[in-house]
């Protein structure tokens, strides 16, 4: 890192959490601030060994024009995701203790901030995404109709066999509709794309299931978001065990963020009908 460099990195890791500097410095230092692709694809892996380079490798060197680089925070893992991941070509930042996807998605965020990103997507480190499907997401913030676009399962395919998630999709999404007053077809899905600064001016506290919290957050706060039809791949067999926990307690956790976000959101005064502007899928017309 150059002389120039340092004191611009010490002022970036002011932005950071205590316990995120260390591993921070570490990633800017090989990978330094301000010079990283346009569009930055986050993904957050914890113990995906067995997936997580098969993704890296899907996600596209270009998306609708724009170069793109892949940042996996490996959120405490003890197996080889960091190494595979970094095989395959992905930046790097191995945190060694264990937060929550949520936890380790603002870090990503962050850090694609710190090298310059523009745009940043999200995909799963399991494998239940299509990477290549980000070029319809990226299309409408690019043509500058929307802000944030997420996946739509149930706009697209979903070839899990889970029927009480499938389930859990529909009920959640009708109730997330409900507080922000708008159709929501899918209010979980890992793959996304939005605007960088979009990332800085929400606030994301949760370190599971969130999601929901960044829709609810970014609709609230006057963010223009649409769906996109996306397909949604059965787990793989060799993947890691999921980290969600079982329906019942998937499900009430997922409650306790829909609601405990809108309540937040409303306490802070930005819950007026007057802030809301949502467009329905992102291939169909307005809602």
């Amino acid at each position: 890192m150059t002389a120039t460099a340092e004191p611009q990195t010490d002022a970036l890791l002011a932005g950071f959490a205590s316990e995120e500097r260390g591993v921070a410095r570490a990633f800017l230092h090989t990978w330094p601030a301000h010079s990283g692709a346009p569009l930055a694809v986050v993904i957050a892996a914890f113990n995906e060994q067995q997936t997580v380079a098969g993704v890296v490798h899907e996600v596209p060197q270009t998306i609708c024009g724009l170069a793109t680089e892949v940042i996996v925070v490996v959120d405490g893992a003890h197996d080889q995701t960091a190494a595979r991941a970094l095989q395959a070509g992905a930046l790097v930042c191995d945190v060694p203790f264990n937060r929550g996807q949520g936890a380790a998605l603002r870090l990503g965020y962050r850090l694609a901030r710190a090298r310059g990103a523009e745009l940043i997507a999200t995909v799963d480190a399991d494998g239940q995404y299509e990477p290549r499907q980000l070029e319809r997401l990226v299309a409408p913030i690019l043509a500058g109709d929307v802000d944030f676009v997420s996946g739509s399962r149930r706009l697209g395919d979903e070839l899990t066999e889970d029927p009480v998630r499938r389930l859990g999709v529909r009920v959640f999404g009708v109730l997330i509709g409900i507080l922000i007053g708008h159709r929501i077809t899918d209010p979980a899905f890992g793959l996304r794309a939005m605007r960088a600064e979009l990332t800085a001016n929400v606030t994301l506290e949760q370190p599971q299931y969130q999601a929901s919290e960044l829709m609810i957050s970014a609709a609230m706060r006057g963010y223009r978001l649409a769906e996109a039809p996306a397909t949604m791949r059965a787990r793989p067999e060799h993947a890691g065990t999921t980290k969600k926990g079982g329906n019942l307690l998937y499900g009430t956790r997922f409650a306790r963020v829909v609601l405990g976000t809108w309540v937040r959101e409303i306490r802070r005064g930005r819950g007026g009908s007057g802030s809301r502007r949502w467009r329905g899928s992102a291939n169909t017309h307005s809602s």
